[in-house]
């Protein structure tokens, strides 16, 4: 049993941390920037509001599918792109790990919302930017309604988790680090 148990968690370090960055490390600008596009597209068919409100922000960062798996140690990871002015500006990868009580795999997808020109600023200047530590972002729970309230959001970053599909249940991005990566 304990065997199984070493090699289990193996594959899953392995599943986690090497396979899901080798299979992103492939995709091209083009091929990111389409599944940024399709991301948003399905932000604005979940969510009503989501056009106006991308719309009034300084910029976002639009990760279309971050994958989580995990077996005591988690991890994910995603790439994705930051637009300003509905313009690609830079390619991005968010990855976490996490310790604790957690079994399965989740796909889901982030936007982080920067409401005002500082807080886009400071991203854009940072070497690499963690959650939490640099900036804090208001995770909006949308709730059963699904519909965007711009005029009650005040935070300067603002964070909307959705499409999740999979087995594991995490609502947080705290702890996350986003780092630029270059995209040909």
């Amino acid at each position: 049993m304990r065997k199984l148990s070493k090699s289990l968690l193996s594959a899953i370090l392995l599943a986690v941390f090497v396979m899901p960055v080798t299979a992103l490390a492939v995709d091209s600008a083009a091929v990111v920037d389409a599944k940024v596009d399709d991301a948003i597209a399905n932000f604005g068919r979940e969510v009503d509001g989501s056009e106006v409100f991308l719309g009034q922000a300084a910029g976002y960062l639009v990760f279309p599918r971050v994958i989580k798996v995990g077996i005591g140690i988690g991890g994910e990871t995603g790439d994705g792109a930051l637009r300003v002015n509905g313009k690609t500006a830079g390619y991005y990868r968010t990855s976490a790990g996490s310790f604790g009580l957690q079994l399965g795999a989740q796909a889901k997808s982030i936007v982080i919302a920067f409401m005002t020109k500082e807080s886009l600023d400071k991203f854009i200047n940072s070497s690499g930017w963690k959650v939490g530590v640099d900036g804090s972002v208001a995770l909006i729970d949308l709730g059963a309604g699904k519909s965007i309230d711009s005029a009650n959001i005040k935070d300067p970053v603002v964070g909307f988790i959705f499409g999740s599909k999979g087995l594991m249940y995490n609502l947080t991005l705290e702890g996350t680090k986003i780092t630029k990566v270059e995209r040909k």
